[in-house]
């Protein structure tokens, strides 16, 4: 399947060639061969528990390729201390803060800043202002005194976004950003999420379970149930044939607006 959308992106910048990725005694992607490219907007769907988390956490070098190789810029080491690590901005799913902690917005947002200042080093004035550029980004500038857990899902989102954005990423990984947080809160993120991409050019990867949520938005989508489905722009993948191979038979495809509408019966964490 085709690959790049336009000539309007750049190189390649996450490369996998035959990986495959998992855990001790599981096996969780099988030969994976794609390419990401520079300023490329990927959405990333497929059942519960089928690697989409996984391939993720094998981009952040948690989890080295069993085989196969997996190529993140021009560096395919497979040491979490490597300096290419520190440009890949990561969002994990919900629940890593806890909410009673005594921590506030500018806190959590200045943990993005971490790993250039050192653990034991105060920051200086120039990572205070990335950090509070960061929070002025996803608008939560006006909240970085509030208590973390005091702020609305949405709110925690936007600071954790800005908590990745302060590493001053190429690339973003957003690992199911919209969960547990109500529908205008999610398109009101995903509208931040796009403005982000276009402002900075950044390589964005979101998991997701809404198909049809993240297909209008995206350059392309990546299709994952143990092994890659495809890799395409959406109208191309979404085909009642290759869902149903990826979801089983409970799949109701729709054109609505000329657009493919898309029903499946799944859960909300990988």
């Amino acid at each position: 399947m085709q690959e790049k959308r336009s000539g309007s992106l750049g190189k390649p910048i996450i490369t996998a060639e035959h990986a495959t990725l998992g855990y001790p005694n599981k096996v969780a992607l099988t030969d994976i061969s794609l390419a990401i490219y520079e300023g490329e907007f990927v959405g990333i769907i497929g059942p519960n528990g089928s690697g989409k988390t996984t391939f993720l956490k094998g981009i952040l070098g948690l989890l080295p390729p069993i085989s196969g190789r997996l190529q993140i810029f021009d560096c395919a080491c497979e040491a979490m201390r490597c300096h290419h690590r520190a440009k890949i901005g990561y969002l994990p799913q919900k629940g890593w803060v806890d909410p009673h902690y005594p921590i506030t917005a500018w806190e959590v947002a200045l943990m993005g800043r971490f790993g250039a200042i050192g653990l034991f080093k105060r920051p200086s004035k120039a990572d205070r202002d990335i950090v509070m550029a960061s929070l002025t980004a996803v608008g939560m500038e006006p909240y970085s005194d509030f208590p973390f857990g005091a702020l609305s899902a949405g709110q925690q989102q936007r600071v954790l976004i800005a908590r990745a954005l302060s590493q001053r990423p190429q690339i973003l990984l957003l690992d199911e950003p919209t969960t547990g947080i109500d529908t205008a809160a999610q398109c009101q993120l995903l509208d931040l999420v796009c403005h982000l991409h276009q402002t900075y050019r950044l390589t964005i990867l979101f998991v997701t379970h809404d198909i049809n949520m993240i297909s209008t938005v995206v350059d392309t989508l990546m299709l994952l149930n143990g092994r890659l489905f495809g890799k395409d722009v959406p109208t191309a993948l979404l085909t009642k044939e290759t869902l149903s191979l990826v979801y089983g038979k409970e799949v109701v495809l729709e054109e609505r607006g000329k657009k493919p509408y898309v029903m499946v019966s799944d859960a909300h964490h990988d």
